[in-house]
């Protein structure tokens, strides 16, 4: 009697966790509702412009808004974060930051996956192995991979002595209140437009077709997380039509483009805008329904204090460190209308306004007693463009290595070879942006003079540009670099930045 009273009860026990079963899949309505949270592009941890825009506990506040109206909110990185960045820069117990500040913010904030931009191999293959293994959330690429003596593999992360690669896609499961449960995919590559000896870059469209080919059918829906131009991203577009969005980076402007059903979108560099991307999907349809916002992450939106901490930490080290050259770098020195162009592929191919405003501070620094001033496209490390409010700090991240402006007198005819090869470098850090120097149908102008071979010029040159690593025969052991000065401490050309704050406060 016992045991057949222990059976009955067995199934008894069953039919209710059946029936319970069968009434919690009789709720679930096969749609679901997710958020994605997208920035790219993001270089600075604290508010920029002074002050106004950006910063990235104002994201952390709207990130935790938008969990409280959906716990399935996500948020990514359409790369380029670790470098170029002030901050990274710096030495901090002897060892340069290289992007440590960022992870360390990142971190914080839980971001739920990041994509190789193409800033990621600036660092050293030492210091982007450091940041991979110090980062709590994936990352993912199909594209890039670190190349060994005999062949190439995927980056990995080396956490408690265990290596965990960073694969060629990610799939994340999510799932509603109803009990609906879907399957999410992503896949990502980055643009070859750093080739170091570290990286192999394979090609991206015939990737980016592999790597959803092999995902596709493990999940209900594929995203795009890349970072590329925006005409590649339109071809993958073109190549992976199923794909319903693609969170892109590189161009630092926002956009929002659609190539037949894909929508190609990206927000401004520095976390000046997010995208806020609403997602609803139909487990029997298969449709995808999307409700974009670019939002302005601006001074109206409080700072999440769990990440202001950290950030306010490593201002406090960056203030320190600025106030050996500036007194108040806080201080609003200009306000630029117009953007002031720092942005990596014009500074190094194209005379702009920031390389004028650079140049014309050379020439500042020495009363513009002289012919012309010259610095080199890669000195100008933002990649970025100022708007609005601009303070010391801002200098400093266009020029964070800093360095003297140098007087030299030079014959012209090696000046000519000078300003031959900067032109001749279009696209590399050795283009040169200059000041009362012309090219006027294939001839070079001084002061709206025709340069003279035989004539000797007094040109300021960042101080770079003399150690010949630009520009290999430009160096103080030319003969036809007649003489050198260089600035005392006390003298405003002593420090390029310094220049540049205090032209820019007479303007």
């Amino acid at each position: 009697m016992k045991f057949n009273l222990s059976i009955a009860y067995v199934f008894i026990i069953y039919f209710l966790f059946a029936c319970s079963s069968i009434k919690q899949h009789s709720n679930e309505d096969g749609k679901i509702d997710f958020t994605f949270l997208q920035l790219n592009d993001v270089y600075e941890i604290a508010p920029i412009q002074g002050g106004e825009f950006g910063g990235m506990a104002r994201v952390e506040t709207v990130r935790k808004n938008l969990l409280k109206e959906n716990k399935n909110t996500l948020l990514f990185m359409a790369g380029d974060f670790l470098n170029p960045s002030l901050i990274g820069t710096l030495k901090v117990n002897g060892e340069r930051v290289r992007g440590k500040q960022m992870i360390e913010v990142m971190n914080a904030m839980n971001f739920d996956l990041v994509a190789f931009g193409n800033h990621e191999f600036d660092l050293s293959q030492q210091d982007l192995q450091k940041r991979l293994n110090e980062s709590n959330f994936p990352w993912v690429s199909a594209n890039v991979k670190l190349k060994t003596n005999n062949s190439s593999i995927l980056f990995y992360k080396e956490v408690s002595n265990t290596k965990q690669n960073v694969h060629e896609t990610f799939i994340k499961e999510i799932k509603d209140s109803d009990g609906t449960k879907i399957k999410i995919g992503f896949i990502s590559v980055c643009i070859p437009s750093n080739p170091v000896d570290y990286v192999e870059y394979e090609n991206m469209f015939v990737k980016a077709r592999s790597s959803y080919a092999a995902i596709k059918d493990s999940v209900d829906v594929v995203f795009g997380l890349t970072h590329v131009k925006i005409v590649n991203d339109k071809r993958i577009a073109k190549l992976l039509p199923e794909i319903p969005l693609i969170m892109g980076g590189h161009e630092h402007t926002n956009s929002n483009n659609f190539v037949g059903n894909v929508q190609i979108s990206k927000a401004d560099a520095n976390a000046k805008t997010v995208y806020i991307h609403k997602i609803s999907f139909d487990k029997k349809t298969k449709k995808t329904t999307i409700n974009s916002e670019l939002k302005e992450i601006n001074s109206t939106i409080q700072s999440d204090e769990k990440v202001k901490l950290i950030v306010d930490k490593w201002e406090n080290i960056l203030n320190t460190t600025i106030k050996n050259v500036i007194k108040n770098p806080e201080e609003i020195i200009y306000y630029a209308k117009k953007p002031l162009d720092g942005r990596d592929a014009p500074i190094r191919s194209m005379q702009t306004n920031l390389g004028q405003v650079i140049t014309k501070s050379m020439a500042f620094a020495y009363g513009n007693d002289l012919d012309a001033a010259i610095v080199n496209g890669g000195s100008i490390r933002i990649d970025d463009q100022l708007l609005g409010n601009i303070t010391p700090v801002d200098i400093f991240r266009v020029l964070p290595y800093g360095g003297a402006i140098v007087k030299i007198k030079i014959k012209g005819r090696l000046l000519k070879r000078v300003l031959d090869y900067g032109e001749l470098a279009k696209g590399t850090g050795a283009y040169l942006h200059r000041h009362q120097i012309s090219l006027q149908e294939k001839n070079w102008f001084i002061s709206n003079k025709p340069l003279d071979k035989d004539k000797v010029y007094t040109v300021a040159f960042s101080d770079y540009l003399l150690k010949g690593f630009d520009i290999p025969f430009l160096s103080d052991k030319n003969e036809e670099v007649l003489s050198i000065y260089r600035p005392n401490n006390n003298e405003l050309a002593f420090d390029i930045r310094k220049a540049v704050v205090e032209y820019l406060k007479k303007q």
